[in-house]
């Protein structure tokens, strides 16, 4: 028996909960928990919290099995994760401003979502007070001669999400950078309390505009868990199809965007094109450019037709014939290459404690990706590599992005080589009954794994709801990988992460 199936069985099971088992244990079995962590044999899928309990759900990386674990909070404290595992921080520095319960021990009891706004602390919690201002922020001091401080954000000089950087230099080299998120931040937990699966979907779909499709299928498959049920296998087929189309137009916007933030502005201009071709066909394909709200819960809203079907084959004879030279261009360009090798290194020990996913884990040697662990249909039936390098730097970063589009466009077509017919959805308004239900959903976006889990009431009402972006393993090890490197590297580094700030804000 596997550590996590042992610590699991040592509590009280949750019924209804799936596809995977939730547990709730005393206080002693949250720190074996947190030991699994620190010990390397367990890696944090996700720490959130509600009214009076808090949840951790980990991944066995020797099992493959998932399990939930539960702690109550009777005395609204638990036991600080953070204090041994640091991507357990931030998490915990959230479920403090939003529900207030205590990490005891944490070393940062800084707020992070809670910028002083609101005119409530605690929203979504039991005690639930209310507030006149926030205190000024107070950033991590840097000591040593020669140090200035330049502060960026939240306001940028692009067209871009808000957040602020404050690095300490000394001379061009960063000693140290500090994020502050939080800017982004729409309660989107606290809309999904009380909203039916219909409301709950089109609030998903919205909690990072570029992978709209990631958590549309996240939450309709966490729904779909939930409930028991099974989608239509042309269904399926469909979202995955959606999903590698939305992969692919993040991943040239990406390519093209780190190399002009090297001075290479052809490459943006080449690779927007593509973005372009290929946002155009999902929406011939599905009506909408970012194929928002067409994954629903009990299958899709849309059905492409042959004569669509044919538009998408057009577009990848179309990247096949375009996308090489593109790779060339970049591979030999001196230029771009001695801005890109060796700069915003990522150690895979980092990687891997901070359990990273999608292309910068992948950069820094740590295969992970959910379509394959714990997988799900249709990708158990598709052949496809997941590319991985530990190289850790801007171009590893930007190599897996390559080989993904390349893994994309061999997937959408054999998806439409075997698209089955049949119907596009099920009415799952029946199932919703019987009794209060629990879902989880890890699906692989772009950035990487989306973490969805539900709770649904007795009339089938979202009762809580917490959805977890790749970003929150990413955006602490940006930090990390900007020290030593020079001021003007901080774009490239920055954008070769391309962390989601309004995923992360929820």
């Amino acid at each position: 028996m596997s550590a996590l199936a042992d610590l699991m069985r040592g509590g009280h099971p949750v019924e209804n909960h799936r596809p995977w088992s939730r547990a709730v244990v005393d206080q002693d079995g949250w720190l074996r928990a947190r030991d699994l962590l620190v010990q390397g044999r367990c890696a944090l899928l996700g720490l959130w919290g509600e009214a009076r309990a808090v949840h951790m759900a980990v991944l066995d990386e020797a099992t493959n099995e998932i399990g939930v674990i539960t702690t109550e909070c009777r005395d609204g404290r638990f036991p600080s994760v953070g204090q041994v595992h640091p991507s357990a921080i931030r998490p915990e520095r959230t479920i403090h401003d939003l529900f207030g319960l205590e990490a005891v021990g944490i070393p940062d009891t800084r707020a992070w979502l809670d910028h002083g706004r609101w005119g409530v602390r605690s929203p979504l919690g039991d005690r639930t007070t209310s507030s006149t201002g926030g205190e000024a922020y107070a950033f991590l001091p840097a000591e040593g001669e020669s140090l200035h401080q330049i502060a960026v954000g939240p306001v940028h000089a692009g067209i871009i999400e808000p957040g602020h950087f404050r690095f300490n230099v000394n001379g061009e080299a960063v000693v140290r950078l500090e994020e502050r998120l939080g800017y982004a931040h729409k309660g989107v937990e606290g809309l999904m309390a009380g909203v039916n699966l219909v409301r709950g979907a089109m609030l998903a779909a919205r909690t990072s505009g570029d992978s709209t499709v990631a958590y549309g299928l996240a939450f309709a498959r966490a729904a779909e868990a939930a409930l028991g049920i099974a989608v239509p296998p042309r269904a399926v087929w469909l979202r995955a199809l959606m999903a590698e189309l939305e992969r692919l137009a993040n991943h040239f916007g990406d390519i093209g965007a780190i190399c002009n933030d090297a001075s290479f502005a052809l490459m943006l201009g080449q690779c927007g094109i593509l973005r372009e071709r290929v946002l155009r066909t999902a929406n011939a394909c599905f009506g909408h450019r970012l194929m928002r709200d067409c994954i629903v819960p009990g299958g899709v809203a849309v059905d492409p037709g042959d004569n669509a079907l044919s538009r998408i084959q057009e577009l990848l004879a179309t990247l096949r014939l375009q996308f090489p030279p593109l790779i060339d261009l970049y591979d030999n360009t001196a230029s771009l290459q001695d801005r890109t090798v060796g700069s915003g290194m990522l150690s895979p020990e980092l990687a891997r404690q901070y359990a990273c996913g999608g292309f910068v884990g992948r950069a820094s040697g740590r295969g992970f990706d959910a379509r394959r662990t714990p997988g799900y249909p249709p990708y158990d039936s598709l052949q496809f590599e997941v590319p991985a390098l530990d190289r850790g730097d801007v171009d590893a970063r930007i190599w897996i992005r390559i080989r993904e589009v390349e893994q994309s466009i061999a997937l959408i077509e054999q998806i439409i080589d075997h698209l089955p017919a049949g119907a596009l959805q099920i009415d799952f308004d029946a199932a919703t009954a019987n009794g209060p239900k629990e879902g989880m959903a890890l699906v692989e976006g772009f950035r990487g794994d989306v973490l969805v889990w539900l709770r649904l009431n007795s009339s089938g009402r979202i009762e809580r709801c917490h959805l977890r972006d790749p970003s929150w393993f990413q955006w602490p090890l940006l930090e990390a990988v900007i020290e030593g490197n020079i001021v003007a590297d901080f774009p490239l580094c920055n954008k070769s992460f391309n962390c989601s700030y309004s995923g992360h804000d929820l």
